[in-house]
């Protein structure tokens, strides 16, 4: 069985903080290669948006503090594999401070019961293993400053998975316009 490859970003913050997606990220989202985008809000324009849905025949989007949609949901669960993934913006003050906080996100990755949360807001990249869970956070794919961060390093990540095992990989444009790409994985625990 081939992966679903799954296309994690938010916070583009396009046209208000950010032109665009950089060149060296859109030469990458080929339509048809994607299975899904999963995006933490603050998309921004209408276009960018449109952009994302024809990357990709399963979009999937939660609103972030500048979202203006009000149809878009606060969080959202889906199903990709044998992966149950959850999907915040991270600015909700009452569930998450400071933004970013490993424990906070572990609450809700608990209340939400999923193998793996995805949030965005601080617009840094981070991933990390908490009791078993996965914590993701794309940063942010434009580098659009953030009221925490003026020089942001424009990241997304792409999931890739198959069976109990999701392959994450995260791409970075350095300050002097390379493309650098990581690798990690995390295996999902099995039922006792």
């Amino acid at each position: 069985m081939a992966a679903q490859l799954a296309l994690v970003l938010g916070d583009l913050h396009v046209p208000t903080r950010s032109r665009d997606l950089p060149e060296q990220f859109k030469n990458l989202l080929v339509p048809g290669k994607i299975h899904h985008v999963l995006a933490t809000g603050n998309i921004g324009s209408k276009q960018i948006r449109e952009y994302l849905t024809r990357t990709a025949p399963n979009y999937h989007q939660v609103r972030g503090d500048f979202d203006k949609d009000p149809n878009l949901p606060e969080k959202k669960v889906v199903q990709i594999g044998n992966f149950k993934i959850g999907i915040i913006h991270g600015h909700q003050v009452l569930f998450v401070v400071p933004w970013g906080d490993t424990e906070s996100l572990s609450a809700i990755q608990r209340q939400l019961d999923v193998d793996i949360l995805i949030s965005g807001h601080t617009h840094q990249f981070s991933v990390a293993t908490v009791d078993g869970k996965c914590l993701i956070n794309p940063g942010s794919a434009t580098g659009a400053y953030s009221s925490i961060a003026s020089d942001v390093q424009p990241s997304f990540v792409l999931l890739a998975i198959q069976g109990n095992s999701v392959v994450i990989y995260v791409y970075k444009i350095k300050k002097n316009g390379e493309l650098d790409v990581g690798r990690s994985t995390f295996d999902k625990e099995k039922k006792k």
